[in-house]
């Protein structure tokens, strides 16, 4: 039986931890375990048996760490998934023929272990096609499906998932892991993670690692809540914590069965084990399961788009900023011409401030690469602000490219009824799992009457259904039209949008278009928008800085009772005399050096940085500015309001300050003095330095002089180095439960070589007690605690 028909009527169960097992079998503390596994196949199959004894559906390759970056010498890809699936289908075929129960062998992939652009240098391209090599080579190998786990950049898992389903013919199953603070390492939420890869087209979606059963059940209730495919959970056996120089976790079989239960329970059909399970838990669920009965997900589906950070629904009036899009505005055409997307970034934050919830936008210009200019503003924005975005062309390709490197779920503007629009576009917006605008006019124009407008709508509808694109994905444009000009037809708009939204699908409009040629537009814009409203739009596309067009629908969220007891309403205007406050705005010739921080604008840091050395000295600079602003930034991470990628921005956009101070320091041959030495490394045996690259950055910043030694690094070269350039202070990074103990015996030769240092800890699987027990210091969840260690120690 096919794994997909098998999970739609039973509960599937996959297999355990394979990094504890493979140590069990005699892998040594820094070797690469899939290179373990090829070399010693016996081993490995008796891994898998164990499991399928134990009662698994499913067994995961010993591929997790199986890519082009992490491999070396004569080992390729190819050699080491053809001999992971080889050994796992040798392992079944152990079982005994009578046992009737399906088993199925998942291409396990993981993470690269470098982080994506715009925090890390590795492009989605690259990354495509490192996943796309996995791929193919697991299909080819005879692997059942393919399994995406431990995922913590929503990036990453877009380039895997498109890697796999454009190269492959295998179900995709994938999974995040995520923090008890209900966020991925880069912050993304899980119900971004189920809006933005389920709309790819994966088999089944949830999460794994990082946490135990009780710890996961806040997230699982997220997912399963919003899912509308098979979810799937891997949980830890709890947390980790050292007994005897050893990790274990502290969670018993019988207590992992009860978290299944409650999993099943919310409505999960694929259960197994992360770190810290072994058979033994495998079979206290196999042993129990037949006790449990399968939930069918059975949620309303609801038009939703979301960026990494950010989930929205759909279901009341929302502002969609209009204001990146070059008609009528010089200074953007001028960018746009330049391939600059600071403007741009400039617009997008001033109308994130002012409100807008999601933003338009369009680089269209004769004479331009319309496509290569759409995805560098797409990256450069969604760099510095989490609003979802409205990607806006009339180019399929150009819209294709835009989905394919937009971090989230988009909608599309747009779609017409012209069957070579139809054609062309529904495709793209179906395989990236979009929204789309459908505007009411086709090959004869737009219709002048309502009932010719509704009848284009209903054959968008009607055609974008063919293509499994959900109606209420589908958000219909009736168009407005000047007043000016044709002015017996603002009402015959109003007319169709009514009867549109009877169709149960979702309205847009560009409001302003109304008012093109009138004195006082915004009187007249504000009173169509009013009308607009009333008549059921969903999305206004406007200037979110038009403060009466605001104030209309703020008003309109209270007078139709979606703001219940007008809290959002009586917190914007309580304090507000007749104007809102004034967002300063991106068109002015000086931004603050403080204001650059927070936004994290690279280019205008270094300008406005050039400015203020001519009448200021680097060290002022660096003390009241840039440390203040970095300080500011920290706070907004900590309290959930900015979030890595941001962090990361802000960061860079201080680097290039204090770049432009070096050089003209150097210039003036003034030394450059550092608050303190301090070492980075991660751990002997652990390959992940993705932490660790971000405290550097941050320390730096900070006016720290930082030593990085790098990743996989031996415990002598720690000790050597910090008792050499006598560093008072060592920072250590370890990702995988592996190498914790390398972190261990790290501290304790520093303790025994008596260096006069202390040491701060962090990773994925530490927790500050676990920090203690292996005799560190300080534990540093991230990169700003980090600092505040730095600064209260050196």
């Amino acid at each position: 039986m096919q794994i997909l028909e098998y999970i739609k009527n039973n509960i599937l169960l996959f297999d355990g931890a394979m990094g504890t097992m493979l140590q069990q079998k005699g892998l040594k503390l820094g070797e690469n375990p899939e290179i373990f596994g090829y070399q010693n196949p016996e081993k490995l199959s008796d891994i898998h048996f164990s499991y399928l004894k134990a009662g698994s559906n499913v067994i995961l390759t010993n591929t997790f760490g199986c890519n082009e970056l992490k491999l070396s010498g004569e080992y390729t890809v190819e050699m080491i998934i053809d001999n992971a699936v080889s050994v796992a289908q040798k392992a079944i075929n152990r079982l005994p023929k009578k046992n009737a129960k399906p088993r199925y062998i998942a291409l396990d992939i993981g993470p690269i272990g470098e982080m994506l652009e715009p925090m890390g240098t590795l492009s989605f391209d690259r990354a495509y096609e490192i996943f796309k090599r996995q791929a193919i080579g697991g299909e080819k190998a005879g692997a059942d499906l393919v399994v995406i786990e431990t995922m913590m950049d929503l990036g990453e898992v877009r380039a895997a998932v498109l890697a796999v389903k454009e190269n492959t013919s295998l179900p995709v199953f994938c999974t995040m892991t995520f923090d008890e603070g209900g966020r991925s390492f880069t912050g993304c939420l899980p119900e971004s993670m189920v809006v933005a890869v389920e709309g790819l087209g994966v088999d089944a979606i949830g999460v794994n690692c990082s946490l135990g059963p009780k710890q996961l059940v806040p997230i699982v209730e997220k997912i399963t809540k919003l899912a509308s495919i098979p979810v799937m959970v891997q949980a830890n056996a709890g947390l980790p914590k050292v007994v005897d120089g050893a990790t274990v976790y502290d969670v018993t079989p019988e207590e992992f069965f009860d978290g299944v239960k409650k999993f099943v329970e919310m409505g999960v059909s694929i259960v197994g084990g992360c770190c810290g399970t072994n058979p033994e838990f495998i079979k206290e669920i196999s042993n129990n399961l037949p006790s449990l009965k399968r939930v069918v997900l059975d949620n309303k589906y609801k038009s939703r788009v979301c960026s990494y950070s950010q989930n929205l629904e759909i279901s009341a009036p929302m502002v969609v900023g209009e204001r990146i899009n070059p008609t009528g505005k010089k200074l953007l055409q001028e960018s746009i011409k330049k391939e600059s997307a600071e403007y741009a970034i400039n617009l997008a934050l001033e109308q994130a401030s002012s409100g807008a919830q999601i933003l338009d936008i369009n680089v269209g210009l004769p004479g331009i690469d319309e496509k290569r200019v759409m995805i560098k503003f797409i990256k450069e924005i969604q760099s510095v602000t989490d609003i979802p975005l409205l990607i806006d062309s009339s180019d399929p390709e150009v819209l294709e490219a835009g989905l394919r490197y937009y971090n989230g779920r988009a909608i599309v503007n747009s779609v017409n009824g012209k069957d070579e629009s139809l054609d062309s576009i529904l495709p793209i917006v179906k395989k990236y799992g979009a929204g789309v605008v459908g505007l009411a006019l086709d090959e004869n124009g737009i219709p002048s009457s309502a009932e010719g407008r509704l009848k284009i709508a209903k054959k968008i509808i009607s055609r974008a259904e063919e293509y499994g694109i959900k109606r209420e994905d589908i958000f219909i444009d009736c168009l407005s039209l000047t007043v000016s000009a044709q002015q017996e037809e603002a009402v015959e708009t109003l007319k169709a949008l009514t009867e549109v939204k009877k169709l149960g699908a979702k309205t847009i409009l560009g409001v302003s278009n109304i008012s093109f040629g009138l004195p006082n537009r915004k009187a007249m814009n504000t009173a169509f928008l009013t009308l607009a409203l009333g008549a059921g739009l969903d999305l206004a596309i406007i200037n979110p800085n038009a403060i009466s067009m605001m104030e209309a629908i703020d008003s309109f969220r209270v007078l139709y009772n979606i703001d219940k007891a007008s809290v959002d309403y009586i917190d914007k205007y309580s304090n507000v005399n007749v104007e809102m406050p004034k967002v300063e705005n991106s068109t002015s010739a000086e931004i603050s050096l403080d204001t650059i921080v927070q936004r994290g604008l690279k280019d205008e840091a270094e300008k406005e940085t050039l400015r203020l050395l001519e009448t200021n000295n680097g060290d002022y600079i660096i003390d009241n500015i840039l440390i203040p602003a970095l300080d500011k930034v920290g706070k907004k991470f900590d309290t959930g309001e900015m979030f890595l990628p941001q962090l990361i921005q802000s960061a860079e956009a201080v680097k290039n300050s204090l770049s432009i101070i070096k050089s003209i320091s150097l210039k003036k041959n003034t030394e450059t003095v550092t608050k303190g030495r301090i070492i980075v490394a991660t751990v002997k045996g652990d390959i992940h330095d993705i932490g660790k690259n971000i405290v550097k950055i941050m320390l730096e910043n900070y006016g720290y002089e930082v030593i990085d030694l790098g990743k996989d690094v031996p415990i002598e070269e720690v000790v050597r180095v910090a008792s050499e350039q006598n560093v008072k202070l060592v920072g250590l990074s370890a990702l995988m439960t592996t190498t914790v103990q390398s972190m261990e015996d790290t501290i304790k030769y520093l303790r025994e070589n008596k260096i006069d240092t202390k040491v701060f800890v962090g990773g994925a699987v530490l927790t500050e007690n676990y920090a203690k027990e292996i005799g560190a210091d300080f534990y540093s969840k991230d990169a700003k605690s980090a600092v505040e260690i730095a600064k209260e120690n050196l």
